[in-house]
């Protein structure tokens, strides 16, 4: 790929559309620079947490704007989080996933929406990394974190593929998808599709500002409302053969050592870890804004017959916000055991590809597992909390639906019914579950 710093995200491809401004977060533009790019763990996740405390500062407004965030995404790109899997040498923070994952929940603690465009990002700039060759990684991260690029991707399975042709040393992709997360403010959207005459996919990296990308800015769901998430149409979108992921650009043909073994599915169970990680950032948050406001501004009950003196003193409450605070401690405790699984997947396993089919499926139920938990506990919780805050928290200005419209959302992404299918039968039949593009 040879795309230099010309591309800039926010591209309208000749389309007005509301964006947000940003200019907004310059100020912290400098906090950043004066601070320098993390190069610990600990500071990567402090990164992180300020980067939340900042967005949560007026989440709620934005999210009824409803506005495109070209700003907050600047807010990231600056804060340096973009890069935090890249490689040292090129420029990146060098981190494994477990690190990552931290990092996504962090964002999304104070902004579901930006937790969940982060943990996009970081699934599909390390596309490379899975299936595409060791030439093509290197020069695909090298490309993104030379240039802090935020990647998008248009690849929804539920939808037709995209076509894709040959014409010369290019591939052409056309077609359209429903879904298309963040591609309107990326820099790079991955494209995925069917090439002619056969059943074989290809992932490839193309501009978003290419002007046969033209995005339909449809995204108007009732959570995670600045992800971006609407409909892209693909028209003639050229990319060279060279770029096409895990091919053989001579040849035209997938290379088997790349894409056909069980190290090319791990994309699905490392995405699918993204989602639980930002579900529980949302429900961490929810916990803490009802902290806040339970301590500050709910009153308690003047007619249960054990009158309180205040809100934290009522038995229900203090029971309630125990059962919620275990409850996602436990979550916590085994999303970041499975974070650390995938990390030790890609350490040990990354250079020679050569994981199992057996322990790539273990690895999916461990995925799976947090997925049913981080799912059962998140909507509990961010439902439940308005129990604890009372009718005054309500108010559309305060912003308290917002975590469980934003859990709600993206939890109905694919059935977590299934998941807990999956888990049954590897418990009780010892079965693990072939890769789709959900497992």
């Amino acid at each position: 790929m040879t795309v230099e710093n010309g591309a800039t995200n926010g591209a309208s491809n000749g389309i007005h559309y509301d964006k947000t401004d940003p200019g907004i977060y310059q100020k912290y533009r400098q906090e950043f620079d004066d601070q320098g790019q993390p190069d610990t763990e600990k500071l990567w996740v402090a990164r992180a947490q300020r980067v939340g405390e900042i967005l949560a500062e007026d989440v709620a407004q934005r999210d009824i704007d409803n506005k495109s965030p070209v700003a907050e995404v600047s807010l990231l790109k600056s804060s340096g989080l973009l890069k935090v899997l890249g490689p040292s040498k090129f420029g990146g923070g060098g981190q494994l996933w477990d690190v990552g994952y931290r990092v996504i929940r962090e964002v999304a603690k104070g902004d579901g929406s930006l937790g969940m465009l982060l943990g996009y990002h970081l699934l599909w700039s390390t596309t490379a990394n899975v299936v595409g060759t060791d030439e093509q990684k290197d020069r695909t991260q090298e490309l993104i974190i030379r240039n802090n690029y935020f990647v998008g991707g248009a690849v929804n399975p539920r939808d037709e593929d995209l076509k894709i042709t040959s014409d010369g040393d290019s591939i052409v992709f056309n077609g359209s998808k429903a879904f298309n997360t963040g591609g309107v403010v990326s820099d790079l959207t991955v494209l995925e599709g069917i090439y002619e005459g056969t059943d074989k996919h290809i992932f490839a990296f193309a501009r978003a500002d290419d002007p046969g990308m033209v995005f339909k800015h449809d995204w108007n769901n009732i959570g995670l409302r600045l992800t971006e998430s609407g409909g892209v149409t693909i028209s003639n979108i050229r990319v060279p053969w060279a770029d096409a992921l895990g091919w053989d650009s001579s040849t035209k043909t997938p290379i088997p050592s790349v894409l056909e073994i069980p190290f090319a599915t791990l994309l699905l169970p490392t995405i699918q870890l993204v989602f639980s990680n930002f579900y529980l950032g949302i429900t961490q948050g929810a916990l803490q804004f009802g902290q806040n406001y339970t301590t500050s501004k709910t009153r308690a009950w003047p007619y249960g017959g054990d009158n309180k003196e205040t809100a934290t003193e009522e038995f229900y409450i203090l029971e309630r916000y125990g059962n919620y605070v275990a409850h996602t401690r436990a979550a916590e405790a085994l999303a970041d055991k499975t974070g650390k699984l995938i990390a030790d997947v890609y350490a040990h396993y990354g250079e020679k590809r050569d994981i199992t089919d057996r322990a790539r499926g273990e690895v999916a139920e461990s995925v799976a597992s947090v997925k049913v938990v981080a799912t059962d506990t998140g909507l509990t919780v961010t439902s439940g909390i308005f129990e604890l805050t009372g009718a005054r928290a309500t108010g559309q200005k305060l912003g308290l639906d917002r975590f469980w419209r934003d859990v709600r959302t993206h939890t109905l992404h694919d059935p977590v019914a299934y998941k807990n299918r999956e888990l049954g039968r590897y418990f009780l039949l010892n079965e693990i579950p072939e890769p789709t593009w959900y497992t």
